[in-house]
């Protein structure tokens, strides 16, 4: 057998903690000296410790812990807990790695502040097109939001106007507009050109949209993924500002090249703008 203070040194735990699970009854020593109150483990006693604290930092209180390793839970049950407990922490770990790339995306914006040329801002009209598109709501219009609704938006309208047959569609154009409710939310527009006479009875599971001409756009080219797009719109927001235009709407995104490798997506950027000079 083994002192407290052996037994926590085995068990890479603090004897504070085995004196607390102790007295909440989750693990009892093997003997109590009747007369000293010193307790004892037998080695055996460590795989319960193990089960214990595996649950403990997989999230389980410890009245959950206590019933599993009494087995108070069958098999099935534990399985089932186990599943759903995997599921939050794969969802929260994919939750901080989202935060993660919203602070990069900011920091690499702050770091660019006053480096990307503006020269690069070109004035222009934008052609009517007519496109096939489908459309989500984004709860905000930061790039952490829009992204995970425009992929698997663009994911399934490219699947269905293959199994419709359509075919010599151009690229991918985005847009953007206020939702209806008013709370900050956004309706992303997932589109892709198409030829001007395709009709909508060729394509009964999509819309059929015929985007309007800006009379005046400010331009700018995008390079990379679209994670990493704020410096470049900023960019492109101050060249507006500094040249005596004013933004009338949300940008659009023409989607030029989309490789698989994001790092080489080339993207341009098409601000609706007035001048006020």
């Amino acid at each position: 057998m083994f002192i407290i203070g052996d037994f926590a040194r085995h068990g890479r735990v603090s004897v504070r903690m085995l004196r607390h699970y102790d007295a909440v009854g989750l693990l009892r020593p093997a003997h109590v000296d009747p007369y000293s109150g010193y307790r004892y483990y037998e080695a055996g006693q460590l795989a319960r410790l193990n089960r214990i604290i595996a649950l403990k930092d997989l999230g389980f209180t410890l009245d959950q812990v206590r019933s599993i390793v009494d087995d108070e839970v069958g098999a099935a049950e534990l399985r089932g807990m186990l599943r759903l407990r995997r599921a939050g922490l794969e969802a929260a770990l994919a939750e901080a790695a989202a935060r993660l790339g919203q602070v990069a995306a900011r920091l690499r914006a702050i770091e660019s502040e006053g480096h990307m040329p503006t020269q690069d801002v070109v004035i222009k009209q934008i052609p009517a097109v007519r496109i096939a598109e489908l459309t989500g709501t984004a709860a905000s219009f930061g790039p952490e939001d829009i992204g995970p609704v425009v992929g698997p938006l663009y994911d399934e309208l490219c699947a269905r106007l293959t199994a419709a047959g359509v075919s010599g569609f151009g690229p991918g154009i985005a847009y953007y507009e206020d939702a209806p409710a008013g709370d900050g939310s956004i309706v992303v527009h997932a589109g892709i050109t198409v030829p001007a006479g395709l009709a909508a009875s060729d394509v009964p599971d999509v819309e059929l949209v015929d985007l309007p001409a800006l009379q005046e756009a400010a331009t700018v080219i995008h390079r990379g993924p679209m994670d990493d797009v704020l410096p470049t719109a900023q960019t492109l927001a101050t060249w507006i500002d500094a040249n005596g235009y004013r933004s009338t709407g949300y940008t659009r995104e023409l989607y030029l090249e989309c490789p698989e490798d994001r790092a080489g997506w080339v993207t341009e950027l098409q601000e609706p703008v007035v001048n006020d000079c």
